[in-house]
């Protein structure tokens, strides 16, 4: 591959680059390792970076060696931080990480913001289903509907051959785009896409996980795709010292282990693996993820992140609610902005903005403390209070007014009012849609995957990019949603009718008396 070549040479250059910058500390970590190497990546692209196994935490892959390698060469820790494709630049950008190694092409875009030293040769693939006749150009796809992953830079390649064929005067190439690879080639596999775009060495990894069920179309030449890159943020430095460690791990031998073991090819691309019979629904995969730790710490996390959001959203909606039914005012102006603004924004905008936005402004959310936990915590406890007032507001106004001048004529204090005589009432009224708003939100915990929480869609996500067992995994996790679910129906069920037992207790007392 022509490619390989120049990378050899570009990298010697920014060796000697960074042997002149710092004479006689060649192995010395740059600024971003300082102290240790943090690392982002997403864990779904084989043979690059992807679990290994069912632990999410066991992450494996040529980026992974690699990652080791620098962090052995300049004598600092490695920490990974796993999270979706989506926020791996925001977090560098944020100092969440001290660079992004992720199966990522050195792309000229990319470069505007943020250094990239190449470390591996690569070439983009058209694929589609085995059978497809292949195609002699990238215009031959026009009106063809073609699956990228979101985040990467596919997309908007695609949309410059749009502009050619708009020139033309042919049919645009239909994009979609989809939050992982695996569920990019799975629109494919079920027809909903003419084809996808991917690297050679994904693809060649995957081969024996897909059966032989895809093949190549078409490998168009793009000079903006030739290389596999580690990016890191603006420091000419740094990026001297990343591309010097990078040639000596090469020069050493250090980087051929790595392309043999991940069984990649000198010149980019990898080996072909034996494929597998093709199986229906493996029961064997099932049952395992059923009873699997990973599944289960994933859904007791996801259990823990529903029950104390809501939890702090009921504390925070009450006063809020009981400022909502008085009088006019400042505060209650301020409440209705906020109840208005964190209702109509998406949730998942709020998470993003929480996790990637905040370290931008507040570098104190940088540091180590401010977990994807804390940071999903925060977010869907402000997001979930804008509804749960809603409720407590509905439910206090649907208490008769005499019943506070009630209290008021027995000499009770305000808040004596609120506790005996209108919160008992309110929460009959409240309870029923209360629990409705936490089985919705336990659901919504879902979304904080896109942050690298490791809950149950996370988890799952996961091993379906690692094994390409849509079916048995999804079904697993269906199965813990349905268990979680039903648990908090019945508990529903079992609260509304001891009220309706209490109340009819109530009016036998009143009449018998």
């Amino acid at each position: 591959m022509l490619g390989a070549p120049l990378v050899r040479i570009f990298l010697c250059v920014c060796m000697l680059l960074g042997l002149l910058a710092a004479p006689g500390a060649r192995a010395q970590a740059p600024s971003f390792a300082a102290g240790g190497l943090t690392v982002c990546t997403n864990p779904t692209l084989p043979p690059m970076t992807f679990v290994n196994g069912s632990d999410s935490s066991d992450l494996a892959g040529v980026d992974i060696d690699v990652s080791r390698r620098l962090g052995t060469y300049w004598h600092v820790p490695v920490t990974f931080v796993s999270m979706d494709f989506v926020g791996l630049f925001p977090s560098l950008e944020a100092g969440r990480c001290g660079m992004v190694i992720s199966g990522v092409v050195r792309q000229p875009a990319r470069e505007v913001k943020f250094d990239a030293v190449p470390y591996q040769p690569t070439s983009l693939v058209v694929v589609a289903r085995a059978g497809t006749a292949p195609v002699t150009s990238m215009a031959d796809l026009s009106g063809k509907v073609l699956a990228v992953e979101s985040g990467t830079s596919y997309a908007a390649r695609i949309a410059q051959e749009n502009v050619a064929l708009a020139a033309a005067g042919r049919p645009a190439i239909e994009i979609q785009q989809y939050p992982t690879e695996d569920q990019v080639v799975q629109q494919v596999l079920i027809g909903r896409a003419f084809a996808f775009v991917s690297q050679d060495v994904e693809l060649a990894f995957r081969q024996t996980q897909l059966n032989g069920k895809v093949s190549v179309i078409f490998q168009p030449d793009y000079p903006e795709y030739r290389n596999f890159a580690i990016y890191i943020r603006k420091d000419a430095r740094d990026r001297a010292a990343l591309a010097g460690a990078i040639a000596a791990l090469h020069d050493s031998g250090q980087m051929a282990p790595i392309l043999q073991r991940w069984r990649l090819v000198p010149g980019g691309g990898a080996q072909e693996g034996t494929a597998k019979a093709a199986s229906g629904f493996n029961w064997r995969t099932f049952a395992s993820a059923l009873v699997s730790p990973a599944f289960a710490r994933a859904a007791a996390i996801t259990l823990a992140m529903a029950v104390l959001s809501h939890m702090t959203a009921i504390a925070l909606a009450i006063p809020m609610a009981m400022v909502m039914n008085g009088r006019d005012g400042l505060l209650k102006s301020a409440i209705r902005a906020y109840v208005a603004l964190f209702r109509a924004a998406p949730t998942l905008l709020q998470l993003l903005f929480v996790w990637n936005a905040l370290p931008q402004f507040l570098p104190v959310f940088r540091e180590a403390w401010f977990t994807p936990f804390l940071a999903a915590w925060i977010s869907l406890s402000i997001n979930e209070a804008a509804y749960q007032v809603e409720i407590n507001r509905a439910a206090l106004q649907a208490i008769d007014p005499g019943q506070a001048l009630a209290g008021d004529a027995l000499g009770m204090t305000r808040m004596q009012v609120y506790r005996h005589v209108i919160f008992p009432q309110a929460l009959r009224i409240a309870l029923p849609p209360t629990i409705n708003e936490f089985i919705s939100l336990i659901k919504t915990t879902s979304l904080a995957s896109v942050i690298s929480l490791q809950e149950l869609l996370a988890v799952t996500q996961i091993n379906v990019a690692r094994t390409f067992e849509f079916t048995e995994y999804y079904a697993a996790a269906l199965i813990y949603y349905l268990l979680i679910v039903f648990f908090f129906l019945w508990v529903q069920k079992r609260i509304e009718r001891r009220f309706a037992w209490a109340d009819r207790l109530k009016a036998t007392s009143h009449a018998a008396a």
